[in-house]
Order: C-alpha cells, then structure tokens, then sequence
C-alpha cells in the first residue's frame, strides 16, 4: 500500500549547527534538483523539529494521477540504482554523505517521529487496484453526467429549431403578402394618376371653349358701345335713330335677361360638375393639378360675371347676390382642394419613406452577400467591373504562358480606366416610327472598333457588357456599383430571393458547426 496523494521521504539531508539549532538548504533548491532530473515534484517540505530545528528529514510531494506515480517510482528507482535506498538507508551502519530517497508505503505511514505525523495528516493508503477502481468509478459518473446533459440540449435544440422554423415560415407569408400589396397599390396609382389626367384634360378643354364664347361676346358689346358713342356725335336727324337702337338695346336687354339666366344654370352645372370631381379626386388620392383647373375656371367665370354686370346695370341686385353666392362656394372648393392637397403630399411622404427602407433594407443585404458568401445562386454582381477571363483568353494567342498573366491584368486594368472616363460615352439615341427615343450602344465607335479587331470578340463582349451596366447604374460617375444579383437567371434579384437565400446559408453554416 501507497501513499496517496503520491509522496516520496528524502533522508540524511546535510545539516549545520546555528544558533542551537540545526539548519539546512531551503526545500525550493532540493526541488529545483529532482526537477532538472526529470521526477516533476510539486513541492518539497523539509521536515522540522521546534526543539532541535532540521531533522534531515524532507517529504517530496508528486501530482496524485497516473503520471505522478510514475514520477514517484522513477523517483525511488534511481535512488535504489545508486545503492540510495530505503533498504540501503536502514541497513547501512556508516552512512555516505549522501541523500538516500523511496517512496511512502504503508510502514512510513504508520511509523513514529515527524515522517509518520506528516503522511498521516496529508494522505491516506491506496493501493494500485484500489486507486484504478476509484478512476474508473469516476470516469463513468462523469460519463452519465455529460450523457444526461447532452440528451437535454438537444431536447432544447429540438424545441429551438421548431420554434425558429414556424418565425420563419411566418416571415416569407409575411414579406411576400407586402410584395404584393406594394405592387398591387403601385398599380392601382398609375392606373388612377391617368384617368385624373384625362378628366381634367377634358374639362379643361371645355373650360376654354366656354371663355372662348365670353371673350368674343364681351368684344362685340365694346364694338356696339364705341358705335353709340359716335352716334351722340350727330344732327338731329340721327337722334329718331338713336333712340331706335336704344330701343333694340332695351330688347337686347331682355335677351342677355334670358342669356343670364342660362349662364347661372349653367353656373349650377358646373358646381355641381365640381363636386363630382371633387369626390373622385378624394378616391384617386391624386389631384395635384385641380387647384389650377379650379383658379382658371374662377378666373374666366368673374370675367363673365363682370360683363353681366356691364349688360345689367348697377342696379341689378338679385345679379349681384348670385354672383357672390357663386364666388362664395369656388372659395370653398378652393379650401377644400387645399386640404386634397395636404392629404395628397402626406401619402407621397409616406411613400418614399417605404421606398426609403425597402432600399435601405438592400444595401444591407448587399453588403452582407458581399462580406459573408462568395459566388453562388444569389449573390453581389460588380455592374461595370471587366470580367478577366476573356482578356487571358485573347492573350494567350499572342504571348507566351509565363507573360499571359501579367499582360491580360494590364489590359483588363487598362480597359478598366476608360469605362471610367466620363467623356468616352459610346451611345447615340434612335427614334421608332411611333415617336419613341431609347440609347443604344454606337457600334461605329472607334475605341469599340479597335478592340474588336485586336482582341476579337470575348473581349469586344465584355467591354460593351461592363459599358451598357456602368451607364445604366451610374452614368455620370461612372465607378462600379454593387448589385444584388440571381447569378442562375441572370438578373437583379428581388429583395425576398435575397432574404430567403441568406437564411439557408445560415442554416447549412449552423448544421456545418453542430
């Protein structure tokens, strides 16, 4: 039986006499010795009597696994090869001045003196077998333990995954009832921006017809007042005449009474033409161009109340009180077309405030295509950057493999530099037979020619390639622009293809990492 923690005696340590009592090295240097020879001891502890000082005793304490006890056994065997034993200690009656060493058994355990205090105090007996026992009985309770808790995370993680996959299928539902919606309110609102074009168009037109009438009667009644005034001007024999027209003017005046009456009919018409519109306007949410019509209709309907006015007279007071009674309600329909207005400008904001973080939304996903994942079917496309390859393809033809690299980077990085150039612009604008204008790419261009005939056409192809991107996603610029790109169809990706496929990436990293 063994010791345990491991513990091995060191005897016959070298004492001096000092002040009465006997002295000897620090237990720190007799450590430093046994580790330089390999035994690794964790601490020394000379053994001291309170009357006589040293003993001459040390305990050497050794780790309490395994690899501590071979220590301690190393220990004892290079002691016993030099005739440095416990058995060599006991036996010799002239002692060597020489450290004689072993290891603690069970009679040190239960010996008298200092060494069997010491044991007794900081070890216990342990046999080999007894010792294999106590490991194994551990090693299995710790098994079970990390058995129990393993089966409990992955109960955790089972209830984890279900809940992240209904938020996740909540989500798509989610994102795509928006994309419909948007497209659908997208619609709907040009659809309702032409139809209010169209109406205000007519009613404009009939506006303009309708002052087109007044301003030729209000010229005709000037011409026949300047007539009169001439008239005055005459003999006598004139004045029969006079006073015949002013007798056609009174009949006259019955007429315009008639005229006017129809006027204020038609004055009802159009109030009542007003409110019909004003109600569609309220349901198109678009009338950005009624206040116009409405302040010319007001302009051209004074104009035709001051020439009743002019036929009337003064005098006339129930003409008066119509005209206000009309000027009165175009005053209210101006304020309610202010507050159409006001309703109209917080649904634009609104709606560039949507656009706003639908946009803000793609530039983050860009930006975490482009930090996270490399090509694959969603993913960052470079509008404007040249693609290399065809460049290596068509220097190959003409220089040697070890310069092909090199010359195809200078002229890709070269070709780069004037897609960069704002004043090389290789585009002209056509006109269709319906009127229509579209840029397209000038073929005839000289640059585009000459890199056709030097380099042929894969490099001829990713030019007007990377020139038709850079003028569509920054003409004025003209610096590459990174853009969310389906990489298997071959256009922009939508915002929910983007979502989508950064969440299986995240979840085959996350299988990848349990």
């Amino acid at each position: 039986m063994f010791v345990h923690p491991w513990m091995g005696i060191v005897a016959n340590i070298p004492t001096m006499v000092q002040d009465g009592k006997h002295v000897a090295e620090s237990g720190k240097k007799l450590k430093e010795d046994l580790s330089e020879k390999g035994f690794n001891p964790l601490k020394v502890q000379p053994l001291w009597n309170g009357k006589h000082g040293h003993s001459g005793f040390a305990i050497v304490e050794f780790n309490k696994e395994w690899d501590g006890f071979n220590n301690a056994i190393m220990f004892e065997k290079s002691f016993e090869l030099d005739h440095y034993g416990k058995k060599d200690y006991y036996s010799s009656r002239r002692r060597k001045d020489k450290l004689y060493a072993w290891v603690a058994r069970e009679d040190d355990f239960y010996s008298e003196g200092l060494i069997g205090k010491y044991l007794r105090r900081k070890g216990d007996l342990k046999t080999v077998s007894s010792k294999e026992a106590e490991d194994q009985r551990k090693a299995l309770k710790l098994v079970k333990t990390l058995t129990n808790t393993l089966e409990t995370k992955n109960l955790r993680l089972k209830e984890m995954q279900n809940k992240y996959n209904e938020a996740n299928s909540s989500r798509s539902t989610l994102m795509e009832q928006r994309e419909d919606m948007i497209k659908a309110y997208n619609e709907e609102s040009k659809k309702m921006q032409q139809n209010a074009h169209n109406h205000f168009k007519q009613i404009f037109l009939e506006h303009e017809r309708i002052a087109q009438h007044f301003q030729d009667q209000q010229r005709q009644l000037e011409q026949r007042e300047k007539e009169l005034f001439q008239r005055e001007a005459q003999n006598e024999a004139e004045t029969k005449k006079i006073q015949h027209e002013k007798m056609m003017n009174e009949r006259a005046a019955l007429e315009q009474k008639k005229a006017d009456e129809t006027v204020l009919k038609l004055a009802e018409e159009h109030k009542k033409e007003k409110e019909k519109l004003h109600r569609q306007i309220l349901d198109l949410e678009k009338q950005l161009d009624a206040k116009q019509t409405l302040e010319l209709e007001i302009q051209r309907m004074k104009g035709a109340l001051q020439v009743m006015q002019h036929m009337e007279g003064d005098g006339d007071a129930e003409t008066n009180k119509k005209i206000k009674v009309i000027e009165e309600e175009l005053k209210e329909k101006e304020e309610e077309l202010e507050g159409l207005e006001d309703l109209n400008q917080a649904l634009i904001i609104k709606e560039r405030k949507s656009n706003d973080e639908l946009q803000g939304a793609r530039k983050e996903l860009i930006t975490s295509f482009r930090d996270i994942f490399t090509r694959s079917k969603i993913g960052v496309k470079k509008m404007g950057e040249l693609e290399l390859r065809p460049f290596q393809t068509a220097v190959k033809r003409k220089y040697s493999a070890n310069e092909a690299d090199e010359k195809s980077a200078e002229l890709c990085s070269l070709w780069q530099e004037y897609l960069r150039d704002p004043s090389w612009h290789p585009f002209k604008i056509i006109t269709d037979k319906e009127g229509n204008s579209k840029e397209i790419l000038d073929e005839e261009d000289k640059k585009l020619i000459q890199v056709k005939a030097e380099f042929g056409d894969e490099v001829y192809g990713a030019v007007t390639v990377a020139l038709k991107q850079m003028n569509e996603y920054n003409p004025s610029g003209r610096y590459i622009v990174p853009e969310l790109w389906n990489f298997q169809e071959g256009r922009k990706a939508t915002l929910t293809e983007g979502v989508q496929h950064l969440l299986i990436k995240w979840k085959q990293q996350r299988r990848r990492r349990h």
